[in-house]
């Protein structure tokens, strides 16, 4: 933790042009008025350096939103919490990591702009574990879960590109998930194999028996991405095909089905549907050159009184 001295804040502050005395966001749980300088003093505290703050700004002002609800995110008893993917040319500007150890430590800004996102919800919203935030068991990306998505070494379009915006713009995009999963899958050499391979471990996100209710996010490796460049796969067939391949018999996951009670009502028996929404699957390129693993993060019930991804662009 960094000392928030009067001299580092200012520096701090020169990283934006804002000025210090806008509030940014209310601060849920306690929806408090946060002006850019106490952004600015959490920033110092995480170690941020000031030309992250931007970035930290348009991350609060994804979480604090509506569609986002950190509220309930942070009252909910599941395991899960805001994490961060930024897209655009700052990125590489800054120095974030979009490839080995991605969703590891390790990298500066990855590492503290998430941090600082965290700190703002507990010292100025009063977010604090063991009050508002009643997560049964948590995981350590709530301590700041922030990456860059690798757009250059993709032939898909990106996450952002995705959500509606171009390469040209700065972006990042709030998913209220749990911890990350990892997918083995050295053998499959087709796109076909694979997507079908992923699609198994997507099945059991959160549950296999939740369906539709909550979304997900698919963290896919290079290596597993060269399946697909190989093959001449775009976002949109892959998209397609993995839809398909995640579409669940509803009297599989019947209530009491094999023994086990959790599971859909009854009155769902006899239909097919999809395990995430239109829409409730992210799909993100990253993470180091070598090696034949991807990663699945469930996320937290979607919709009114859930949580929705929510992507801004970033502004100086």
């Amino acid at each position: 933790m960094v000392p928030p001295t009067e001299a580092r804040v200012s520096r701090m502050l020169e990283g934006t042009t804002r000025s210090p005395d806008e509030v940014v966001v209310l601060v849920p749980p306690n929806l408090v008025e946060c002006p850019v300088e106490k952004v600015a003093v959490n920033a110092v505290m995480a170690g941020c350096r000031p030309e992250y703050l931007p970035v930290v700004l348009a991350a609060l002002e994804t979480v604090c939103t509506d569609e986002f609800n950190m509220h309930g995110v942070l009252a909910t008893t599941m395991s899960v919490g805001p994490i961060l993917v930024v897209n655009g040319p700052i990125a590489r500007q800054i120095g974030m990591n979009s490839g080995i150890n991605v969703l590891g430590h390790g990298n500066r800004a990855n590492s503290t702009i998430g941090r600082a996102v965290q700190l703002v919800l507990r010292n100025v919203g009063g977010g604090a574990p063991g009050g508002i935030d009643r997560g049964t068991l948590g995981h350590m990306g709530k301590q700041g879960f922030c990456f860059a998505e690798d757009e250059d070494g993709s032939p898909w379009t990106t996450l952002a590109e995705d959500r509606g915006f171009d390469r040209s713009q700065n972006t990042v995009t709030a998913f209220c998930g749990e911890g990350p999963n990892l997918v083995m899958d050295q053998l499959s050499r087709s796109p076909e194999s694979l997507t079908r391979s992923l699609a198994s471990s997507l099945r059991t996100a959160i549950s296999e028996r939740v369906v539709l209710g909550m979304d997900g996010m698919l963290v896919m490796s290079p290596e597993h991405m060269s399946r697909y460049r190989d093959a001449g796969w775009d976002r949109a067939r892959f998209m397609a095909e993995l839809t398909e391949c995640l579409m669940v018999d509803t009297d599989s996951i019947l209530g009491g089905v094999d023994g086990v009670e959790e599971g859909l009502p009854p009155e769902f028996a006899g239909h097919r549907v999809p395990k995430f929404r239109p829409g409730g699957l992210l799909v993100v390129h990253a993470g180091g050159p070598a090696g034949l693993f991807s990663a699945v993060i469930g996320g937290w019930k979607n919709g009114p009184g859930g949580s929705d991804p929510v992507t801004r662009e970033i502004t100086p």
